[in-house]
Order: structure tokens, then C-alpha cells, then sequence
């Protein structure tokens, strides 16, 4: 295909504006189509192209905008025109043109299919009953959302890569999730048997039921319409709310269906190595598309080396595509998985190399030809080494031999770094960038970090897999040149978190003001206000919303409260070590009546209140303050709680006071502001009903003593916690706790909890106890000092707000009319107690009330059926 005019571009009209159109337009005007061609995108989408690949995100709160893919500037620099929400609906290869949902006809002269694909829905009765979703959009995501808000189990259909994202978040947002696959194991494609299984046992951990060898028999609405149940071809019956179909995609090829295009067995528009089609003026690329190999990839990899080569035929250069890669390497539900090359071993004469340890929860295969060449691998709890064992796929040539590349370093393995590879190894599959594409991004193009790099090169700018191995890849060039690779903490300061806690420390600065003065540049940002907030509150113990300080903090401690999803906040009186006297309950009970509020015990042992207005919060303070009750922290990064089991004192197996101990520690440590927030649990015997060995510090009792474990942590990451020092007397654990608090707060990065901050630190747990119990860096003294000036300085953060007129000011909903409460913050009855109202609870669109009995605000009465 060529350009009918050599004077005057022609008209390209993509179909189809997702990731691949996105990446088929870049590639495009990077080989210098400006002149040849005039291109307009028609989507049916009512948004640009977006990150699909991070779809789960959107959960944790990452926007619409930061998914996007495209910018105006990129649009109009190249002027092109996006339609979007038009969808093409006919194809006229004949006449050349394409019209759309909206009626328009358009003419062309190089048509490039990108349509994609469109979810699998088994059809089993039920599967369009109210309820049901997929998982494709960022309309699928916000509809799931929306409906499980008030949903309390999920089924996901397809224990595929997209399935467990799904499963993930249905956790994430607190419904009792089941995942149901049709294939004996998860991630049939990706993962091997073992593999399978330890992902299996992983994810059960986590909370969520799997069904394996068993596909969806029917749905069941109820007598609403909505899903009820749902039941499986082994005949189980599941109770569910919500279903999300996950259940693999096929190729959207209708349009090429419908004007005659010749399209795959099982779909799939048929295209030769430039992505061609039987029409000379039509191609196709990405999902909606059968490579010349014959596949459909449903991959984002694939979809991007088809759209270059699409893009290079169209501007006159030589292209192909005859094959993809599939590796894989992601987080599901916390859990590490990765799988490479043919991580099956379907080569004849394939060999297997393992390596599988239940108890750290790590499985490890590599692929092996006969001539020992690299053909594949999987890992699965462990994928630190797959950003150098992939590029290694087909190579004889390993750094190490196979067996010592699985070990774990510690057990005599030498992990491959990406030193090791070789310049054409393909770093970043994505964008098929090679590691000496990197280097000398870094050598002879100048540049001076991995932003610019991926800016330059756009390794690690796709499913970002790879971007742990690009930074070492430039992290190491830049060292080699002898240029200095800055791990500052964000544009503002070129310093880590932990220099600066020394600066602040050593200078005595108490400003964040002078210290961006004197150490930084700029105003500062959401990234290094709150962690200079942090430090200076560990430091100097300074009421944390007076002057300058207010502004730096994060939403929580802006209001010493946590706010909730309906605009209305939570408070926490702190219970130390979980022991409560009964004039304590029946003063939060009364507060609680008085008020109006939602109440919850906690898994760490106190008792949350919920439903509380802004302005509200200083007469349940006032309340709480005088019945003798502190603040709990629970908005700050700073110490919760410390849990514990009822110890010696009751319990029959008890072998130490736990309660007394417990209620010690979250005394000393109360209000100790840190990198992350802190947990802690004192278990009075071996039983560890406390579950200490799961908390950021736990102590177990023995009968000579105390054992102390650091560094565990549950969430979607949960480790054990590893044993410090054993059978220590009371003043020695103390003391132990003070200094690895410390050593701890001092040195380790932004938001980084104790787990990864032990994980990360050179020498690990052996160096930690020669620090804390040895003095072998001589800062001891230090670390004793500042916990002990820490401890004399303590305030409570709301009797301190009470005391002061002027600090109270800050809560009421409107500045300029104070005795106003936001009108906003609204709730419903739900088991004698008060819920946030939902959107369709709470307003029409003409401002009329819908739904449930909307209350207006806490305080007034909700009567117990």
C-alpha cells in the first residue's frame, strides 16, 4: 500500500482507539507519517485509550485520567481526529468508506482494524441477570463497584490473569469471594501443576474459595431479578450477590465478517506478517486479529509489535510480525507469578529443573532443550529473577548453571543480575526494547534516570513488568560513567526519606519551610510534604496541626479522624492492650447512642465508632477525653495497637502476664509517628492466640522469658515475622523493642512497613540484631536517647486540640456558616444501627429523596427492628 498522492497525504481511518490504537498511532508518526497521511480514530468508547493493563488499580483509587493514554497535546501536535463514542458499523471495501452508529460515512484510503475483543459470557441460564458483570471497562469496574457495595459474596467466573485481578479487588472492597475455573488449576496457560497448586493454597490463605474442575451449571436470580445463587456442573451451590464473568475474550471481527475479510477457524481477522489483510487498502492488529503465525494473541505485548509493524508498512518500511511473546510476571492478590517462554515443556526433549519450598510458599521451574539452551520457566511466590531469565529464553549461554539460578541466594543460588545478559536481550517485551537500547539511552543519548529513559526508549512504559530490571540497567550505566544516581525522594528533594530524617535531626530544623529552603527546591508536593510531616512529628513530638505543620498532613491527620466513604468520619479511642473497664464500654456506648454512630469492634481490639460529622468530632472528644480515653492513631502513621491474649493471669496455658506487657508497650510507644503504622500483639504462651507473629513486633511468652519477633504483617502481602532474640528478660525486650522502633523509623523510605524495610536492609536480620543488641554501628546511645525523649514529650493529639479555641476551629463542614452540617453526609437504618446511603438512596436527580429512609444526619434515632 502506498500513498495515493505524492503531494497530499492520505486519509487513514483507525477503528478502534484502545491500547494497541494508542500504541499504532505513536509508532506511526514516530516513523513519519506526518506527511504521507491524515488520520482520524473512531471509538466507541467515551474516552481515549487507557491503561486496560492496570484496570485493577482504578480500585485503589487510581483515576480515570491517570489510566489515560493519551493526551490533547499528542492529538492535536499530529492533528489527528478522535471520535469518540461513533462506532464503525459497515465496512464498504468497494467504495472505500466506513460508516458509523451515528450515520456518518467516511472515506479512506488505509483502513486499520483495531476493534479488540469482547468477553466470553458462558451462556448458562441466569447470565444476564441483574448483577452480572464482566471485567473489560472502566464502565465494567465502576458497575462492580457499584453493586458491590451492597453485595456480600462474589463469584468471579475464570481463575485466569484477569479473573484473580477481579477476585482481588472483590476482596479488596469486603465481600466473601469464590473464584470458579473450568481447567484443574489457576492460570492453566500461565502455570505447571505445582506452580498451580501453590498459587492455589496462596490465594486461599487470602480468604477466597476456589473451585477448580468445575464450570457454571446456571444462575439463579431471585425473586427481584438479581442473582441469588449460583450452581456449579459438580453440583455445589454458591449464595452470591454479584457475579463477574472472566471467563477468556473473543476476537472482535465483525466488521471484517460482514464486508467479506477471510477471519480465522476460531476468529480472528486473518493478516499476514505486516498485518495485512486479503485487502490491500485494510489491515488489522492487536485482538481482533490472527497473526501470520496463525494465533490470536490476547496479550498487550503481541498487540504492540503488531501495531509497529503495521505502522512501519504504512509509512514504507520493512516490518513483520510472525510471533509474540507471552511471558507474564504479575501480582495477584498479593501473590508474585510469572511464567516465560514455554512453561510447559512442550519441546520434545525438554527437561525440568525445580525448585519448591512450601513453608516460604515458593515454587521455581526452569525449561531446558537437549542442548541446554534457556526455553521457559515459571515462578510463582519468588519472581525476582524473571527480569533476567526471560531475555535469556533460547540461550545456551546462562550465567550460572540452571539448578543455581532457582536457589535462593542465602541457600548457595547465584540469581542472575541484568548484568549478565547480553546487549540484545529483549528488556522490556512491550515495546521489544533490548538492554543495549538502554545503555545507550543512558551512554550516548544523555539520559540521566529512568524517566527520561522510558521517555526516550518507552521500556517499562507498558504492563511495567520489566521496570525493576530497566532501573538496575540504568542505575548501573549511570554508575559505570560515574554519574551520580539520585534516589531522592521526589522533583523537590534530591535526598532519600532517611537523609533527610538525619538532616533534620542533626540541624535541628522544625520547618518544613526552612528545610526546602536549604535542602530542596520548590514548594513541595504530596509526596514529600507528609513524610517531612512525619519526621518532624517524630523528632520533636510537636502538636502536628500548629502553624505550617496542618498543611503538610495527609487528609486523616488533617482532622485527627478517618474519613469515611460517605464524608463522615470514624473515631478511635485507644484501648490499651485491649483490656477495658465496664465504665469504659458504657461511656463509648453512651456516646455512641447520644451520637447516633455506627459501632464495630476491631480486629485490634477496640472499638471503632463510625458515622461521625466533622463537626461533631470535638464533643465526642470532649466526651471520651474526660472518661480518661486517648486517641488511638488510627488516622496516622504512627503506633495502633498493641493486641494481646489474656495471658497467665486466666487462661490455663499461659506462661506470662501478656495483658500487663501489652498495655506497657502501647503506653511507651502510643503517638510514636513512623515511616508506615505500626502493629504490635503480646501472646502469653506458644499458642500465640494474640497472633504476634503477624505484626510489625509480637513477643511470645516462654517460661524463662520473652522471644521477640520482627517485620511480619498481614494484608495483601502477609509475612511471618522473624524471631530477633529469644528468652529475653523484661528490661532487655524493652529495651530490644526501643531501638529496633528507632533504627527502624530512622532509616528506612517512604511508606515502607516494617516487612520490606527488613527485607531490604543490607545483612538482614542478622545485621538488625548486631545493631539492636550489639551497638555494632555505636548509635545505641542515639536510639535509646530519642526513644526516652519521645516518651517524656508524649501528648494526646485531641486533648491537646481541645485546649485550645483556636485549634477547633478547623472542624466545621462550612467556614463560612460554622453550625451548619454538611447536608450531604447522609445514612440509613441497617440492623439497629446507621450505613452510609447509597447514591440511589440518597438523591434523584431532581434533588427528591429515593429509596430506603434516608436520615439526615446521626443524631437522630434509629430504632432496632
Amino acid at each position: 500500500m502506498t500513498n495515493p498522492s505524492p503531494t497530499a497525504p492520505g486519509h487513514l481511518v483507525l477503528v478502534g482507539h484502545g491500547m494497541v490504537g494508542q500504541r499504532f498511532l505513536e509508532a506511526l508518526f514516530d516513523s513519519g507519517a506526518g506527511a504521507r497521511w491524515r488520520v482520524t480514530v473512531l471509538a466507541e468508547e467515551p474516552r481515549p485509550a487507557y491503561d486496560r493493563v492496570h484496570l485493577t488499580s482504578w480500585f485503589a483509587g487510581t483515576t480515570a485520567e491517570e489510566l489515560s493514554l493519551c493526551d490533547d497535546d499528542f492529538l492535536t501536535g499530529h492533528g489527528i481526529e478522535l471520535r469518540l463514542g461513533d462506532p464503525v458499523t459497515s465496512v464498504d471495501r468497494a467504495a472505500r468508506t466506513v460508516t458509523t452508529a451515528a450515520g456518518h460515512t467516511l472515506g479512506y484510503d488505509a483502513l486499520v482494524l483495531a476493534t479488540g475483543s469482547y468477553p466470553f459470557v458462558p451462556p448458562v441460564p441466569g447470565h444476564d441477570a441483574t448483577g452480572c458483570h464482566v471485567y473489560r471497562t472502566l464502565d465494567d469496574v465502576a458497575g462492580i463497584r457499584a453493586e458491590a457495595a451492597h453485595a456480600r459474596t462474589g463469584v468471579v467466573v475464570g481463575g485466569g490473569l484477569l479473573g484473580l485481578e477481579a477476585a482481588g479487588a472483590l476482596t479488596e472492597m469486603g465481600l466473601d469471594t469464590h473464584v470458579v475455573e473450568f481447567a484443574p488449576r489457576l492460570m492453566a496457560l500461565q502455570v505447571d501443576e505445582g506452580g498451580g497448586q501453590l498459587l492455589r493454597r496462596r490465594i486461599e490463605e487470602l480468604g477466597v474459595t476456589v473451585h477448580t474442575g468445575a464450570g457454571t451449571q446456571r444462575i439463579d436470580p431471585g425473586p427481584d431479578g438479581r442473582v441469588a445463587a449460583m450452581e456449579l456442573s459438580d453440583g455445589t451451590v454458591l449464595d452470591t450477590d454479584l457475579v463477574v464473568f472472566s471467563a477468556g475474550v473473543r476476537p472482535r471481527d465483525q466488521l471484517a465478517r460482514d464486508c467479506g475479510l477471510p477471519v480465522g477457524e476460531r476468529g480472528g481477522i486473518t493478516v499476514d506478517a505486516r498485518c495485512r489483510t486479503a485487502d490491500p487498502h485494510i489491515w488489522a492488529i492487536g485482538e481482533c486479529a490472527q497473526a501470520a503465525d496463525g494465533r490470536v494473541y490476547g496479550l498487550v505485548a503481541p498487540g504492540y509489535a503488531m501495531a509497529e509493524a503495521a505502522a512501519r508498512d504504512l509509512t514504507g518500511h520493512d516490518a513483520s510480525f510472525t510471533g509474540g511473546d507471552t511471558s507474564t510476571k504479575l501480582k495477584l492478590l498479593g501473590v508474585d507469578v510469572a511464567s516465560f517462554g514455554d512453561p510447559h515443556g512442550t519441546a520434545e526433549g525438554a527437561l525440568e529443573v525445580l525448585y519448591a519450598n512450601s513453608r516460604a510458599g515458593v515454587y521455581k521451574k526452569l525449561v531446558l532443550g537437549a542442548d541446554g539452551a534457556l526455553l521457559g520457566g515459571v515462578l510463582v511466590g519468588d519472581t525476582e529473577s524473571y527480569g533476567t531469565l526471560r531475555p535469556l529464553v533460547g540461550s545456551t549461554r546462562l550465567p550460572a548453571p540452571p539448578e543455581r539460578l532457582l536457589l535462593p541466594a542465602t541457600g548457595g543460588g547465584a540469581p542472575a543480575g541484568p548484568g549478565a545478559l547480553p546487549d540484545d536481550a529483549v528488556i522490556c517485551s512491550c515495546h521489544n526494547v533490548a538492554k543495549g537500547v538502554i545503555r545507550r539511552a543512558v551512554t550516548d543519548q544523555g539520559c540521566a534516570g529512568v524517566t527520561e529513559v522510558k521517555k526516550c526508549t518507552k521500556a517499562g512504559t507498558g504492563c511495567g513488568s520489566c521496570l525493576k530490571t530497566v532501573t538496575a540497567i540504568v542505575e548501573s550505566e549511570l554508575a559505570a560513567s560515574g554519574a551520580e544516581v539520585a534516589p531522592g525522594l521526589c522533583e523537590h528533594f534530591t535526598h532519600t526519606r532517611a537523609e533527610l530524617y538525619e538532616i533534620v535531626r542533626a540541624k535541628g530544623i522544625t520547618t518544613f519551610s526552612r528545610l526546602v529552603d536549604e535542602h530542596g527546591t520548590g514548594e513541595g508536593c504530596e509526596v514529600c510534604k507528609p513524610v517531612v510531616a512525619s519526621i518532624l512529628a517524630s523528632l520533636t513530638n510537636t502538636y502536628v496541626l500548629d502553624g505550617e505543620q496542618a498543611a503538610l498532613q495527609d487528609t486523616n491527620d488533617h482532622v485527627l479522624a478517618n474519613l469515611q466513604r460517605n464524608g463522615s468520619y470514624s473515631v478511635v479511642p485507644r484501648v490499651p492492650g485491649g483490656e477495658i473497664t465496664p465504665e469504659g464500654l458504657i461511656t463509648i456506648g453512651e456516646i455512641a447512642r447520644d451520637f447516633g454512630l455506627y459501632t464495630k469492634i476491631t480486629g485490634g481490639q477496640r472499638i471503632d465508632l463510625f458515622g461521625a460529622r466533622l463537626d461533631d468530632l470535638p464533643r465526642i472528644w470532649r466526651r471520651l477525653v474526660d472518661a480518661g480515653f486517648e486517641s488511638g492513631h488510627a488516622y496516622g502513621k504512627a503506633l495502633r495497637t498493641v493486641k494481646s491474649c489474656v495471658g497467665e493471669t486466666w487462661c490455663r496455658y499461659g506462661v506470662q502476664d501478656s495483658v500487663a506487657l501489652a498495655i506497657e508497650l502501647e503506653l511507651r510507644y502510643r503517638g510514636l509517628r513512623s515511616p508506615h503504622k505500626l502493629k504490635a500483639a503480646v501472646s502469653g504462651c506458644a499458642r500465640e492466640c494474640a497472633e504476634a507473629q503477624s505484626k510489625d513486633f509480637g513477643v511470645i511468652a516462654t517460661s524463662a522469658g520473652w522471644n521477640l519477633y520482627v517485620g511480619g504483617n498481614g494484608g495483601m502481602t502477609p509475612r511471618h515475622a522473624d524471631l530477633l532474640a529469644a528468652d529475653l528478660d523484661r528490661d532487655t525486650l524493652i529495651r530490644t523493642i526501643d531501638r529496633f522502633l528507632m533504627f527502624y523509623i530512622r532509616t528506612a523510605d517512604r511508606l515502607e512497613r516494617t516487612a520490606p524495610w527488613l527485607e531490604r536492609l543490607d545483612g538482614g536480620l542478622d545485621h538488625l540484631r548486631e545493631v539492636v543488641l550489639d551497638d555494632s554501628l555505636g548509635i545505641c546511645a542515639d536510639l535509646d536517647e530519642l526513644m526516652q525523649r519521645h516518651i517524656e514529650t508524649y501528648q494526646d493529639e485531641w486533648a491537646a486540640t481541645l485546649a485550645d479555641p483556636d485549634r477547633l476551629r478547623r472542624f466545621v463542614s462550612f467556614a463560612n456558616a460554622p453550625d451548619v452540617p454538611d447536608p450531604t453526609v447522609r445514612f440509613v437504618p441497617e440492623r439497629g444501627q446507621i450505613r452510609p446511603a447509597r447514591p440511589e438512596e440518597a438523591a434523584a436527580p431532581d434533588g427528591e429523596l429515593v429509596g430506603a429512609t434516608v436520615i439526615a444526619g446521626p443524631r437522630l434515632e434509629v430504632r432496632p427492628r
